[in-house]
């Protein structure tokens, strides 16, 4: 085996067991263990983090951050990952910015000059937008990594009103929508499943040992059904086709509206009676793209909020 294949296959070993002794691995790789020795400095000069550590029970270890064997990409790969991490400079915070940015520059950095120049063509002609929020979301990372290791988190969150609760959380998956970053996490004050604004997230703490990660598809599952749950009603409304685009915008509405042929739609379904305010203020900023058929509390509502904006108008 020529060194550099073995420097290869050396470095995917070490980040694979993460813990080893040199004798091991010289065994393993048929060379001696001065020959590995000097491997393992070859890798560490190379920017592997290796620690070692004297005594009986020593030896080696690689550090958490660990360095990646190299990966072969097509043309056409390596334009898809830049512009993927390239999207996502338009949120205000993310759980990994600094990580993202660095790797953003060591793939545009390391690209041949003609790549280079079809990535600079690109980028004037595709973008993926955000809202801009300027909100920040210090506790962002934290929340990711408590829902990757399992964890619960003792946090101090503001609600609607400005008031900053405590409560116990077991984040379960982060997601991005409209700009904001949520945390869909097991409540243990409210022994369910609760969304929570990252932005409202003052502070997270770390509250008892790390237990089995929630799993995303049951989590979802238990949120649909806590959707359901309580006291009902029943929303019936027309969208035209520019409703339906707007309606939709919206990931959990979207699933109650049926389109039709002309790309209008109808919604008929059962939403919990607590989302009436928002569903009323909904229809409030959709305008003429949507009627609200029923039930009559709604359009009550939604007519008590056109009244309020109305006044405010008036001379």
């Amino acid at each position: 085996m020529s060194k550099s294949r073995r420097l290869l296959e050396l470095m995917m070993a070490v980040n694979r067991k993460r813990r080893f002794k040199v004798r091991e691995l010289a065994e393993e790789f048929g060379v001696s263990t001065r020959t590995m020795l000097r491997d393992l400095q070859t890798l560490s000069e190379l920017g592997v983090p290796l620690y070692s550590e004297t005594g009986p029970n020593g030896g080696y270890q690689v550090l958490r951050e660990r360095v990646i064997a190299p990966i072969a990409f097509t043309e056409g790969e390596a334009a898809a990952v830049f512009f993927a991490i390239h999207a996502l400079r338009h949120y205000a915070e993310l759980p990994f910015e600094a990580e993202s940015a660095s790797a953003e520059r060591k793939f545009y950095l390391n690209m041949p000059g003609d790549i280079r120049e079809r990535i600079d063509g690109m980028k004037d002609r595709v973008d993926f937008l955000a809202p801009k929020r300027r909100a920040e979301a210090p506790c962002l990372g934290r929340l990711l990594e408590a829902a990757i290791r399992g964890q619960a988190l003792r946090i101090e969150y503001e609600v609607k009103n400005g008031a900053v609760e405590l409560r116990r959380i077991r984040p379960a998956l982060l997601y991005a929508d409209d700009g904001f970053w949520y945390c869909t996490a097991y409540c243990y004050e409210r022994e369910d499943y609760r969304v929570f604004r990252c932005d409202r997230v003052r502070r997270a703490e770390p509250d008892g040992p790390d237990l089995q990660p929630l799993d995303p598809d049951e989590v979802r599952e238990a949120r649909l059904g806590a959707a359901t749950a309580g006291e009902r009603i029943r929303l019936r409304a027309r969208l035209t086709a520019e409703g339906v685009r707007r309606w939709e915008s919206k990931h959990w509405l979207a699933p109650m509206v049926t389109v039709e042929g002309d790309g209008s739609g109808k919604v008929d379904a059962e939403v919990p009676r607590g989302d009436l305010p928002f569903i009323a203020e909904l229809f409030v900023a959709l305008g003429s793209e949507a009627e609200a058929e029923g039930p009559e509390e709604l359009r009550a509502e939604i007519r008590r909020r056109l009244e309020e904006r109305m006044e405010r108008y008036r001379e």
